[in-house]
């Protein structure tokens, strides 16, 4: 067990601590996607005036986009072996990353959160108490996963994508069986608002991994090729989601309100009863975990990210990772039982309200990363307020702060809707104006003055050596 619980936290990962293939992305977003959240997101378009056809197009477009967005996140990690959010302190300064660290971990929070409703019943009905304990149970069991670490979370992803993988596939069978596939095929009626809404569903559910997908590609070899962690990335999400949102279509345009009365419930009839239930009752949970221990080490990471940039610290004991999971976990919980009761409502203003604020975030790393720094980064300067990168870098805060503004008349929830909404047809296309308002600015503010740094030497380690260029 003491092999198992990870060391490092924000810490440089050491070459002789690299271990693993990229094909481990696949199966660890593969298993992360097969779960009840994200059939819950797909049907959000059918439930909003979507039909099957043009739901299941606009929800492929948006896994698309996005998780391509996120896998050069990802690709990211063997690279750099560190955090995915540490690596905003090139952008944003050493304690300026603070500003998007923050939204982050409210992210995390909110994800753990609305993974919990789901997941509390179906360990409710497991353990024959109710949702309140279920939901408990459940935030206990994901916080003492993510406190082992990298190892155990991978390993959790490998089994959830075999068994989560099998259980879909039954249940797309039963469902296809009661269901007139011919009928919701030719029942379709394209309307761009409508079409867009699904796409921005599931560009959001891509895009918000991006602020910890390289957590957990950062303990590749250096060696790994950056387009396999690409595409292995970017198969595994797209699937995993495309297929949960796809069940999640059907669902919602077959069984109505039978499905939003109870999403877990009608999913379990569905698979059967006895142990039948009690089967796919697990895997809702099994599913839940998976990726509900990703939400809790990324707020973890980004919480420690934050602190340190004020503090110096730089290694993490493990009393003290416990106690930011704990942290993690008790905010995750305390908003899951305040919400479980009206949580369809809410879920889609919260998926769309995120995006709002990781769009800037992502063009920014990701200009920064592959145009400005071309892949190398001064990795002692991460850590430090006085060195290459400053504390605080107002250039990049100013673009972030022009790519939220630039939103605004654009973005369409039930508590704002932007002043241009309605002449698009009340399309919400803000995540567009998101990615590329800040990455054009912030292409034209940072390429001045930036010195590129030379490429390391083959065979050599930068952290051991601790070279000032990765």
């Amino acid at each position: 067990m003491a092999q198992l619980v990870e060391l490092r936290s924000i810490d440089v990962v050491p070459d002789e601590e690299r271990h693993g293939t990229a094909f481990g992305q696949f199966t660890l977003w593969l298993g992360a996607n097969l779960q009840i959240t994200a059939v819950v997101t797909g049907a959000l378009a059918v439930v909003f005036g979507g039909d099957v056809v043009w739901s299941v197009t606009g929800l492929l477009l948006g896994n698309l986009l996005g998780g391509a967005v996120m896998a050069l996140h990802s690709a990211q990690g063997p690279r750099l072996g560190l955090p995915q959010m540490i690596q905003s302190r090139a952008q944003f300064g050493v304690r300026g990353a603070v500003v998007p660290l923050l939204l982050v971990v409210v992210m995390y929070v909110g994800f753990f959160a609305s993974g919990s409703v789901l997941a509390g019943q179906a360990v409710g009905e497991l353990t024959h108490t109710d949702d309140t304990t279920g939901i408990v149970v459940f935030a206990a069991v994901t916080a003492v996963t993510a406190t082992v670490g990298y190892r155990v979370i991978h390993a959790l992803g490998r089994v959830a994508s075999a068994v989560c993988a099998l259980a879909f596939v039954y249940l797309a069978v039963r469902l296809l069986d009661r269901a007139d596939v011919s009928a919701l095929l030719h029942d379709a009626h394209f309307s761009l608002p409508v079409f867009l809404l699904a796409v921005s569903l599931s560009a959001s559910w891509q895009l918000a991994f991006g602020p910890y997908v390289a957590d957990y590609s950062r303990y590749l070899p250096r060696t790994t090729s950056t387009k396999a962690t690409f595409w292995w990335t970017l198969s595994g999400s797209a699937l995993g989601s495309q297929w949960s949102m796809t069940f999640g279509v059907l669902v919602a345009a077959t069984a109505g309100e039978r499905f939003l009365d109870s999403q877990v419930g009608y999913v379990v009839a569905l698979g059967g009863t006895g142990l039948a239930a009690s089967f796919f009752y697990f895997v809702i949970a099994l599913g839940k975990l998976t990726v509900n221990v990703l939400n809790t080490y990324g707020g973890f990471m980004s919480m420690v990210t934050c602190v340190s940039g004020f503090r110096g610290q730089r290694r993490l004991s493990r009393a003290g990772r416990a106690a930011y999971i704990a942290l993690v976990m008790v905010a995750g919980t305390t908003v899951a039982l305040l919400g479980k009761d009206s949580f369809l409502s809410s879920f889609k203003d919260f998926l769309l309200f995120l995006l709002t604020f990781f769009t800037p975030w992502s063009a920014i790393n990701l200009v920064d990363y592959y145009l400005i720094a071309r892949e190398r980064y001064d990795l002692p300067a991460l850590t430090d307020p006085n060195g290459r990168y400053g504390a605080w870098r107002f250039d990049a805060l100013a673009v972030y702060a022009a790519g939220l503004l630039a939103q605004l008349p654009f973005l369409a929830t039930s508590f704002y809707t932007g002043p241009l909404v309605d002449p698009l047809g009340g399309a919400d296309v803000s995540w567009i104006v998101g990615l590329a308002v800040p990455a054009l600015l912030y292409w034209l503010v940072a390429r001045r003055g930036r010195v590129v740094l030379p490429a390391p030497e083959p065979g050599v380690d930068p952290s051991a050596a601790q070279r000032t260029a990765l």
